[in-house]
């Protein structure tokens, strides 16, 4: 099938969070999350070696919704529903269509992380996956040695499929680094 032709909401809500695509005008919010949290992100965000300006973040960040009309990745921005706050970016990358496989990937602004949040957004998103995209398999891929990033997938019972040794970098590109592969697969 060919991904132009799956329809599917561009937003939902969890009990706290408003899930949606990104937008116009979501960059200066996302910026000062990223400037807020650049010491957090940056030892796993290769994108965080450098404070981006709100512009490059904006421009990002309509890059990111032409990607998500034409389903080559869809991210998804967080957004308290009690105060409209952006407090995380998400979503689905690395799609086969064809397998029906998404791997989420996640980070959040340092301000308000310790609440759940993180947590609850990965869980609706799987739902959304599985539910609303007919996911079979959804991977969480992170470095070995980011012990919030595991515990995220370990407490939505996400399986530990395997650790791949000497897989990648670490961000700021200093060290061989492994990567853990986390995994649920649709119970249909």
């Amino acid at each position: 099938m060919n991904p132009f032709l799956i329809d599917f909401p561009q937003e939902f809500e969890t009990e706290r969070l408003l899930i949606r695509a990104p937008k116009s005008g979501d960059g200066k919010a996302a910026n000062q999350a990223i400037k807020a949290s650049i010491n957090e992100l940056r030892p796993w965000m290769p994108f965080a070696r450098n404070v981006p300006s709100e512009e490059e973040t904006e421009i990002n960040i309509r890059q990111a919704y032409i990607k998500f009309l034409s389903r080559e990745d869809l991210r998804f921005h967080v957004f308290l529903k009690e105060t409209g706050e952006f407090i995380v970016s998400s979503g689905l990358h690395r799609i086969d269509w064809n397998v029906r496989k998404f791997e989420i990937g996640y980070w959040a602004d340092s301000r308000y992380t310790g609440n759940g949040y993180v947590t609850e957004a990965v869980a609706g998103l799987t739902d959304f996956a599985f539910k609303k995209l007919r996911a079979n398999r959804i991977e969480i891929r992170c470095d070995a040695k980011n012990r919030k990033s595991r515990a995220v997938a370990e407490r939505l019972e996400f399986n530990l499929e395997g650790i791949l040794i000497n897989d990648d970098m670490s961000a700021d590109e200093s060290e061989l680094r492994d990567t853990c592969i986390y995994a649920k697969i649709s119970k249909r």
